[in-house]
């Protein structure tokens, strides 16, 4: 049982329980309707309970659950309710910097502020699933509010998601992104042309540097060396691997293992290759 300590609206309660005494953003259909100040209520199986004992990127979510519109706490339960479906548990804390997203997204949408981010095709390749999932928050956006958000909005959502999904921070998610945005550029740049995002070998190279800094995050190391094959056989892809994974070491201020060039050369001259027409 919980006891009322604040009504946010018909939908949604915060609650002191009765056995730890900890606080609790309740939310459900009709659960707030008529409710007052101290009455007891029981949580049903079809709401959903957060708690308010987390601190977050963006603040503790004791505070977030009482400043943010009770609107956009829905919507991004709603959101996230989506995501349970597609990837299973899910960390529900995760509601309240996304509402808090949320929010000023719209806020930016209703003033015709547009938001432009450089990384929404890497984060469709990077987390299309993730991306997939976050877009039902148009169709949520149309119906609740009449607005229309666009796909950089829906990609910075999508991040929110993969957070959720994985033990990892949004600003993690964001690093990791901008790190793979980067590191394409240079091999662009090396090979003197945009590589084509829809070819296989791009997604491959893409999913590449993905897990190639997250094993530098966590500081793990591939057990097999490719780099003396590769440097004999391709040395203008491994100069480029070597030129990336310098780039890579210094953003991400860690040391990358030397094994990542080789594996990189790999992915690169696949894709080398691909753009000069000789696959």
């Amino acid at each position: 049982m919980y006891r009322v300590e604040k009504v946010l609206n018909h939908n949604s309660v915060i609650g002191i329980h009765d056995e730890n005494h900890g606080e609790y953003l309740i939310m459900g259909k009709g659960i707030g309707f008529g409710k007052k100040i101290n009455e007891r209520i029981e949580a049903r199986d079809t709401d959903t309970v957060y708690s308010l004992q987390e601190t977050g990127e963006r603040g503790d979510s004791r505070t977030l659950a009482k400043t943010i519109s009770p609107i956009c706490l829905e919507i991004a339960d709603e959101v996230l309710q989506k995501a349970e479906e597609t990837f299973g548990d899910v960390d529900r804390n995760m509601l309240f910097p996304m509402a808090d997203h949320i929010e000023y997204a719209i806020k930016r949408i209703q003033n015709h502020e547009t938001v432009r981010n450089p990384l929404t095709n890497d984060i469709r390749v990077l987390f299309h699933v993730e991306y997939k999932t976050a877009m039902c928050i148009q169709d949520i956006l149309r119906e609740r509010l009449g607005i229309d958000m666009n796909e950089d909005e829906v990609g910075y959502i999508a991040l929110h998601i993969h957070s959720a999904i994985e033990d990892e921070k949004v600003s993690q998610a964001m690093q990791m992104a901008q790190a793979v945005r980067k590191c394409v550029a240079l091999v662009e740049e090396q090979i003197g042309k945009p590589i084509d995002v829809l070819s296989l070998s791009y997604n491959r190279l893409m999913n590449h540097i993905r897990y190639m800094v997250v094993r530098a995050l966590k500081g793990e190391e591939l057990k097999v060396s490719m780099n003396d094959y590769m440097e004999l056989k391709f040395p203008q892809s491994f100069s480029m691997a070597k030129i990336v994974c310098d780039q890579v070491s210094h953003d991400l201020r860690c040391q990358l293992n030397e094994t990542e060039i080789g594996y990189l050369a790999m992915h690169i001259e696949r894709v080398t290759s691909a753009e000069l027409g000789e696959e």
